[in-house]
């Protein structure tokens, strides 16, 4: 970001929408458009959007957007279903077409592009109020002791790539891995670390929606290997949710047969914002969370389905939360939602950190709607 623009904003400089004039301080720079016009003068909004996307996309020599070219190889691995065109490669960076056929240079069982560490239980992540390993909930079976797997540890896997350009990206030093293609790992070696220190694994990133074969493989490896020597292994998700049905598929019935959990990023509700702060046009995530949500009861002593929200100022407010609030209770209002505070990183580095009276605000919507298990997961950022 322009050093001059990110000093000023500190000093409470405003920006200005292109479109209505209106001068805010929760106005995204790097957007150059307000909330209101995303939504209801989108057509007009779209080119200043798509310019800033485009731009963040070339500083990280990848596609402005997925690609859709008529006579590309279709790649199905997320919701993008990029149509890449020979010699290029599809949104995440990973997968090419090589002129014959589509190659996936990561995120493979023979080759995971990622970083991974060891966090002592109980972490911080986003739903630890709900799982096994921090709460002990479904203590004795899921976890070791009542209060969760105390002395035991999480492996921590960060994958170095995704499937969204969110500007607001907390998570954005995934884009150092992607240049690089490196540290890579196999499956095999990945699931070795997942040794009898290790109480849970979890995937996250950048996004493991992005390397989903790698995933499965790697997770399906570490679980076998417990089994056999009697212990408790739990596989957890946290993403955008946006990978192919057959892969959420497979990876849920990992999570749900030993204690894990999905954690769903869901970014906003309206397709507009969506592609405002992500570049992302597709609705792949929600349809994906209706289908896991069926799935929730069927082990309710350690939630399965999760879900979280960052609450970015001016473009995720009442009208956003309301709807996604209504959207998760429909489907089950026991359900975990976590909305999170926002802290200014990445090319929204300029825009002011979440009120605490909208925080609050909105998680008085949330249980408006219905939503019986809400609550704010990082109340120590709220300004």
């Amino acid at each position: 970001m322009d050093e001059f623009i990110f000093w000023s904003r500190r000093r409470g400089y405003k920006s200005r929408c292109e479109i209505c004039g209106r001068e805010a301080n929760d106005i995204s720079a790097a957007l150059k458009v307000c909330a209101t016009c995303v939504r209801e003068r989108f057509t007009e909004a779209r080119p200043y959007l798509a310019a800033a996307h485009a731009r963040i996309r070339r500083e990280h020599g990848l596609p402005p957007h997925p690609p859709q070219d008529k006579e590309g190889f279709k790649c199905n691995d997320c919701g993008n279903e990029c149509r890449i065109p020979p010699g290029e490669k599809g949104f995440c960076g990973l997968v090419e077409n090589s002129g014959e056929k589509l190659v996936r240079r990561f995120g493979t069982p023979e080759r995971g592009l990622l970083s991974w560490y060891y966090d002592p239980l109980p972490t911080n992540c986003v739903p630890a109020d709900f799982c096994a390993g921090s709460s002990g909930a479904g203590y004795p079976k899921w976890c070791r002791t009542p209060r969760g797997d105390i002395g035991y540890y999480n492996l921590s896997i960060f994958l170095g790539s995704c499937t969204y350009n969110c500007l607001f990206c907390q998570n954005y030093s995934f884009h150092e891995l992607t240049a690089a293609g490196s540290p890579t790992i196999s499956a095999a070696q990945l699931a070795e670390r997942a040794d009898e220190r290790v109480g849970c694994a979890c995937y996250f990133g950048g996004d493991p929606s992005s390397q989903m074969p790698f995933v499965i493989a790697s997770a399906e490896m570490m679980l076998e290997k417990a089994r056999r020597e009697g212990r408790i292994l739990r596989v957890c998700l946290e993403t955008n949710l946006s990978m192919n049905r057959s892969s959420l598929e497979r990876f849920t019935e990992l999570s749900l047969g030993s204690g894990g959990g999905v954690k769903a990023d869901l970014k906003c509700w309206s397709s507009e914002i969506l592609y405002a702060l992500s570049g992302i046009e597709h609705r792949r995530a929600y349809e994906n969370f209706s289908w896991l949500a069926r799935r929730h009861r069927e082990r309710p002593e350690v939630p399965l389905a999760r879900a979280s929200t960052l609450l970015v100022p001016g473009y995720v407010d009442d009208e956003e939360i309301r709807a996604l609030a209504s959207f998760i209770a429909d489907l089950d209002p026991t359900i975990p939602y976590s909305l999170l505070a926002f802290h200014p990183l990445y090319h929204m580095e300029d825009m002011p950190f979440t009120r605490r009276e909208d925080a609050e605000r909105y998680l008085r919507i949330c249980r408006e709607e219905g939503l019986e298990k809400v609550r704010i997961g990082n109340p120590w950022l709220l300004a």
